[in-house]
This record gives structure tokens, C-alpha cells and sequence, in this order.
């Protein structure tokens, strides 16, 4: 018998956003990601192409205001998508952590999917401003996925440089850690937790 299809649908809508996010665990890294920000909508494009996750993002925030709303509210959604996803997770990996280079910068990104969250960050990018994104805003988005996807995240940086290339390789390693502690191990009956319950 085939596994299920892991997948998650979540829906936001406040007075600051509407924001649209289904995601597919084990799928094939397909996209279709408009967020209002073209920055953020290519680091989604990351986080899905290398963690082979499919994912459709609809966004509309009032970036009149700032950015700030829509990369939280973003956060938010993409997190709750993934535990829809991720059901009661008897059966996973759990953990997953990975180095990843972008030409001159190297960040190392560390996963526990045990249901815990916290959060993680000591990136420092040399210039705020990204195209027209503020990197300021990158913890909180990690922070927020972290808080409601129901994960430990931590993003280490060990070796800085462009600050578009630190941003790629975070939502790289993002996207492959998270695929990684998302996979089934066949050995494991429960939840990956010598507890009996996350």
C-alpha cells in the first residue's frame, strides 16, 4: 500500500493580509509563489525547489504600510501548512541539519521536528536592504514558520559574505533539512521520541 499524501492547506485573512499556502511534502519542488515581494518570492522558490516541496503561495498585504505584516503573516502560514502536512508525525526522521555553501558564504541550518518550538539566528547580512527586501525581517519570518510549523530551527552563520548569497543558502538548507526530518524511516512504527509522545 502506498504512503498517504502528505499535504497542507492553510488560510489567512486579517485586516493587514490574505494569504493563501498549500504545500506538499514529497513532491517534485513545483512553485507557484506570488507574495508582492519579489525577493521573498524567490527565496520560496528555493525553500521548495532543493527540499522537493510543492508549493502554491497567494499573498496580497499591505505593503503600502511596510513589509513587515506580509513576511510575518507568511512566516505564519507556511509553518501551519507544513504541520498540516506533517500530521502526527509517528514515523519521521525527526532531525536533520546541513551545511550549505552559496559561493563565498556558508551557513549551517539544523531542524528537530519534535513538535518543540524555538528558534535560533545569528546571521549578519552587510547590507539591510536586499533588491527591495529588508533582511531584517528574515529572523522573524524563520521565527514565525518555526513557532507555528511546531520546530526547532536553528541558522548559523559560518562564513558571511554577499548578503544575497546568505539568504540563498539559508532557504536552501531550509528547504533540504526540512525535507530530510520530514522523511519516513521504514524501521520506526511511533513518533520518533524516546518519550512514546512529542
Amino acid at each position: 500500500m502506498s504512503p498517504a499524501i502528505r499535504r497542507g492547506l492553510y488560510k489567512r485573512k486579517t485586516k493587514e493580509t490574505d494569504i493563501r499556502v498549500t504545500l506538499r511534502l514529497d513532491g517534485k519542488g513545483r512553485t507557484d509563489v506570488t507574495t508582492g515581494i519579489p525577493f521573498l518570492d524567490h527565496m520560496l522558490d528555493l525553500f521548495a525547489t532543493h527540499g522537493l516541496i510543492d508549493l502554491g503561495v497567494r499573498a496580497r498585504g499591505d505593503l503600502e504600510v511596510d513589509q513587515h505584516h506580509t513576511v510575518e503573516d507568511l512566516g505564519l502560514a507556511l509553518g501551519s501548512a507544513l504541520d498540516a502536512a506533517l500530521k502526527d508525525r509517528k514515523g519521521i526522521v525527526r532531525f536533520a541539519s546541513l551545511a550549505v555553501p552559496m559561493d563565498e558564504c556558508l551557513v549551517t541550518v539544523a531542524v528537530d521536528l519534535g513538535g518543540r518550538p524555538a528558534f535560533a539566528y545569528d546571521l549578519t547580512p552587510s547590507e539591510r536592504i536586499v533588491g527591495e527586501f529588508d533582511t531584517t525581517l528574515m529572523p522573524h519570518f524563520l521565527e514565525s514558520f518555526a513557532r507555528t510549523g511546531r520546530l526547532a530551527l536553528h541558522v548559523a552563520q559560518l562564513r558571511t559574505g554577499n548578503p544575497h548569497h546568505l539568504l540563498e543558502a539559508t532557504m536552501k538548507g531550509l528547504g533540504r533539512t526540512v525535507d530530510a526530518a520530514a522523511q519516513r524511516d521504514p524501521r520506526r512504527r511511533g513518533v520518533p521520541s524516546s518519550k512514546g509522545a512529542l
